[in-house]
């Protein structure tokens, strides 16, 4: 499937649209009703197309922007086209999908961290910590793991709600991977309480940061 227009794409996107899919995505904040997996199939059929990615992108739809997302080419973005999409990407999914699939892969990633980290806008800002959170998993050197739980603790209790899940995600990162900070994070964790109440299915990790460390530690521990 090759030299697709993007009326065609959203005319096949129509025929995917599912009521009972919209209602349970729409509990999520996401405004679309195109299973996951008819989506990824679509776009391993429409393979990389980064003009029509961007296409599908200026729609403005949901569920073009995550099927742009699959077929697009991230390091042909610039960096203020990255910033732009962040911007305009208000649905969770469309900013998560941007952020792990575009972002993380471009040679932007690091510059835009640092912008994002500490912009006014909550959202924007939940995809700094997001990708500071993949920094202190796989390449923490030159982070300052002290000072980024100075600001979790000044702030995570009182962030609004995706700003503050990234942070914590953030919190429990630095306590998993870093053992000399590992007693810190887990009492930031503990006295905060951000989390401790949410609800965790059977066999599932708890998001309460001193929970989530102690648990991935353990297993790490018996592996």
């Amino acid at each position: 499937m090759t030299d697709t227009t993007v009326t065609e794409v959203m005319a096949e996107l129509a025929t995917l649209e599912d009521p009972k899919a919209r209602v349970v995505n729409e509990r999520h904040g996401d405004d679309h009703g195109v299973n996951l997996g008819s989506l990824r199939a679509l776009a391993k059929r429409l393979k990389t197309q980064q003009d029509l990615a961007r296409g599908l992108w200026d729609t403005g739809d949901t569920a073009a922007r995550l099927l742009a997302l699959l077929i697009c080419r991230p390091k042909a973005f610039t960096r203020d086209a990255l910033d732009a999409m962040l911007r305009e990407a208000r649905t969770p999914k469309v900013h998560d999908w941007l952020v792990n699939y575009v972002v993380k892969k471009s040679t932007h990633a690091e510059e835009l961290r640092l912008a994002w980290l500490t912009d006014s806008d909550p959202v924007v800002a939940s995809a700094g910590w997001a990708l500071t959170t993949e920094r202190v998993a796989k390449r923490p050197e030159g982070l300052d793991l002290p000072g980024l739980l100075d600001v979790i603790e000044a702030e995570m209790k009182t962030a609004p709600d995706r700003l503050q899940w990234a942070m914590n995600n953030c919190l429990a990162q630095i306590g998993i991977e870093h053992a000399d900070h590992r007693a810190r994070a887990i009492g930031i964790g503990e006295r905060l309480e951000v989390l401790k109440d949410y609800p965790t299915s059977p066999g599932c990790t708890s998001p309460f940061a001193p929970t989530w460390i102690a648990e991935i530690v353990r297993r790490r521990d018996e592996a």
